[in-house]
């Protein structure tokens, strides 16, 4: 169990492959709290121009893209691992990502990553719950 509050969103996505790769089970909670690093604006205008890329014959046909914070960090951990390969198939069965904190977690102990811990104030991150939100993926 991982919680991703305060986490740098790449840091901790980087651990998690890593986890994964080796065998374990892991769990993501609050994945909303998750931080990314730089500057909010230019965060935002590279997403909204990475999420203009379409086909240009048909654009229904895709490429489909993440919008909300569990499928953005699902999406940068498979980035990590070889997924057309078994070892990277079978290490993305073993991860769950899920927004804020089930009721089957609620009680269980959570872990968390010093070295991907926040370490300014929070005013130089953008949580991917503002991402979300700025890009039209999730609301509450």
């Amino acid at each position: 169990m991982v919680d991703a509050t305060n986490h740098i969103a790449g840091r901790l996505c980087s651990y998690v492959a890593k986890l994964l790769l080796q065998g374990n089970k892991v769990v993501i909670l609050n994945a909303e709290k998750s931080m990314l690093s730089g500057n909010r604006y230019s965060a935002i205008r590279q997403w909204h121009e990475y999420l203009e890329i379409g086909s240009i014959v048909h654009p229904e046909h895709g490429p489909y893209h993440a919008r909300r914070p569990d499928r953005i960090i699902t999406r940068m951990i498979r980035g990590m691992v070889p997924k057309e390969k078994a070892k990277g198939i079978d290490a993305m069965k073993r991860l769950r990502v899920y927004i804020g904190v089930p009721k089957d977690y609620e009680r269980s102990k959570m872990k968390g990553f010093e070295d991907a811990k926040i370490r300014k104030p929070s005013a130089y991150y953008l949580s991917m719950k503002e991402l979300s939100m700025s890009i039209g993926g999730w609301s509450e």
